[in-house]
């Protein structure tokens, strides 16, 4: 599973990603309703999306578990994750305009913790050379 180069830390990273990865995906697959009601009206087939998207974070996760399929993994989540934002934000400007979702406690770290978890993809996966 681990390669003789990785680093505890990002051994358990990559695990730990992958793991969140392979929960989000189920999610989208058996209850889609939430995540419908976030995906912005410019997506075309939002069901399908959403099914789609599922589908690819679990292939994500997999693939990040693997040796030979890591650094892949490692850019399509990262790329994954930058594709989602708008979504995140959507969801965002609708609780915060109406006021009857989720606040800026939740929005805000979600908001600006995209870019770390796109560098988290990338580090797990490898891409990121570890310090010698």
């Amino acid at each position: 599973m681990g390669t003789p180069d990785e680093t505890p830390w990002r051994r358990r990273a990559r695990i730990t990603l992958a793991c969140l990865y392979l929960l989000a995906g189920v999610l989208h697959l058996l209850v889609p309703r939430p995540f419908l009601h976030i995906t912005p009206a410019w997506v075309p087939y939002p069901a399908l999306v959403i099914a789609g998207t599922g589908l690819c974070e679990i292939a994500g996760a997999l693939a990040l578990l693997t040796v030979r399929l890591r650094k892949l993994a490692g850019v399509m989540l990262a790329l994954y994750a930058l594709c989602v934002f708008p979504a995140n934000l959507q969801h965002a400007v609708q609780d915060l305009s109406t006021g009857t979702g989720l606040g800026w406690a939740y929005h805000a770290p979600r908001l600006f913790l995209q870019p770390l978890l796109c560098w988290w993809a990338l580090w797990a996966g490898g891409w990121m050379p570890r310090k010698s």
